[in-house]
């Protein structure tokens, strides 16, 4: 956890696990590489990583989320398999979402306020990734509903952006406009 970068930190992960392959913190140690993987933009980390956390811990939200996403955007138009990944991203995203509506305190030293935050902070993320899937489906309405609710939820304004961008391309060019103004 103390790693000082990403590279460190996966590092740090993999000897964990190579000396203590049972630990009870496991599940942990493999979405802190995820994490590390999606900081460094590297895709292929990010989804080994995460498939083996899910492994450890088939209920780990923050990895299905970021997966999720990292899928989603990775997909392209032309891909043969694009409707699996797609399909992929979105039942992740999904059953996240559905975890996380009962999910206990991730740190119990949380109050209940800012838990409340936390989760929505996480549910902001599954908006984002849902909205990808859409902007990967070409449904830009959908799309754009997606990133606003994000959005609403998180205050980023990245997601104002890419609500834009689902605008226009939908043709509904005056509503992009207003959303980044």
């Amino acid at each position: 956890q103390n790693a000082q970068d990403a590279d460190s930190r996966i590092k740090a992960v993999d000897d964990l696990l190579i000396n203590f392959a049972d630990t009870e913190f496991k599940s942990f140690a493999l979405m802190m590489a995820t994490d590390a993987a999606r900081q460094k933009g590297d895709h292929e980390k990010l989804i080994i990583y995460g498939e083996r956390a899910l492994e450890a811990d088939p209920k780990s939200y923050a990895v299905m989320l970021m997966m999720a996403s990292s899928i989603a955007q990775r997909t392209r138009e032309h891909d043969l398999d694009r409707e699996e990944k797609l399909g992929r991203a979105e039942k992740l995203a999904n059953d996240a979402g559905e975890i996380l509506k009962t999910a206990p305190k991730m740190n119990p030293q949380l109050t209940d306020e800012q838990w409340a935050q936390v989760k929505g902070d996480f549910t902001a993320q599954q908006h984002e990734a849902l909205g990808l899937v859409a902007l990967g489906r070409k449904k830009y309405e959908d799309a754009a509903n997606q990133f606003k609710a994000a959005h609403e939820i998180s205050g980023e304004p990245a997601h104002l952006v890419r609500q834009a961008q689902a605008l226009n391309l939908g043709g509904k060019h005056d509503e992009a406009i207003a959303a980044v103004e």
